[in-house]
């Protein structure tokens, strides 16, 4: 019981957290423009985001707009571990090989953003 309680003092003086990060979620608003070329792209997605731990929330659904105009008409939502994890997915090798495949098919803004703490 004294080393589970010294433990604790001691992720107490480090800073350390036993907090959960949160998780991260990349969105794209995309407008496709050339589908044949933006289906060479996305089935080779799902298998560079699996060592990011991250996997699709939403992939081109149905889209309803509530307010103001969504700037595409496909919305892509991918849930990663960490806002860590999805910098160094976007910023991996293996994804960067295949952004130019979606450049160019398709257009409109992409951001991550991070979500409440658990």
């Amino acid at each position: 019981m004294k080393r589970v309680g010294l433990a604790i003092a001691a992720l107490m003086l480090t800073g350390a957290s036993t907090q959960a990060a949160p998780k991260a979620y990349m969105i794209a608003e995309l407008t496709v423009t050339d589908a044949a070329a933006f289906q060479k792209y996305a089935p080779q997605v799902p298998a560079i985001l699996a060592p990011f731990g991250g996997h699709y929330l939403a992939r081109g659904g149905k889209l309803v707009t509530l307010e103001e105009k969504v700037p595409g008409d496909r919305v892509v939502v991918i849930e990663f571990p960490s806002l860590a994890q999805a910098q160094a997915f976007y910023a991996s090798p293996a994804y960067q090989a295949i952004a130019p495949l979606r450049h160019a098919a398709a257009h409109g803004p992409a951001y991550i953003v991070e979500g409440v703490a658990p």
